[in-house]
């Protein structure tokens, strides 16, 4: 199925060096929220209920551990490595609790790059406004990969 013209891919294996490093910066709204738990059909009262979540250690309603993991795999995704990039592994410590309505900002930065595998590891942290770290990841990312196919008139 062609889709006809390709998108702008991100970078390569050969344009990605250890180092290298980048930073996005998210604010927690409840329209990801709501996307979410809608999605999901997940209704732990931690996430939506303030009158519960006033009860428990947390004292008020804490953002989806895997709404985090989405907002690093779609920077992945969209800036680092970029478009046409597969994440094949992650591993993800949750450090502190994030709460509803926090800005985090994810830093990311190129720790391994593996030619021999098409892999490219990349450790990310993230920080809530107060500078505390609140997730670190390490991920494992092909990135873009295209084949040309030879063209029907060599195969004629």
């Amino acid at each position: 199925m062609d889709i006809g013209k390709l998108n702008k891919l991100g970078k390569a294996i050969d344009e990605i060096e250890e180092g290298q490093t980048m930073s996005v910066t998210e604010a927690i709204e409840d329209d990801q929220l709501l996307l979410y738990l809608g999605l999901t059909n997940d209704a732990n009262p931690l996430y939506i209920q303030h009158d519960y979540a006033r009860k428990t250690i947390y004292k008020q309603p804490l953002v989806p551990s895997v709404l985090l993991i989405g907002i690093v795999t779609s920077t992945i995704s969209k800036h680092f490595p970029g478009p046409g990039s597969h994440v094949v592994n992650l591993s993800v410590n949750f450090v502190e609790a994030v709460y509803h309505y926090e800005m985090l900002t994810f830093l990311l930065e190129v720790i391994k790059v593996d030619k021999h595998k098409d892999v490219v590891t990349i450790s990310v942290e993230a920080v809530n406004t107060e500078e505390k770290r609140v997730l670190d990841a390490v991920v494992m990312v092909q990135p873009p990969m295209i084949y040309e196919e030879e063209s029907e008139e060599n195969n004629e």
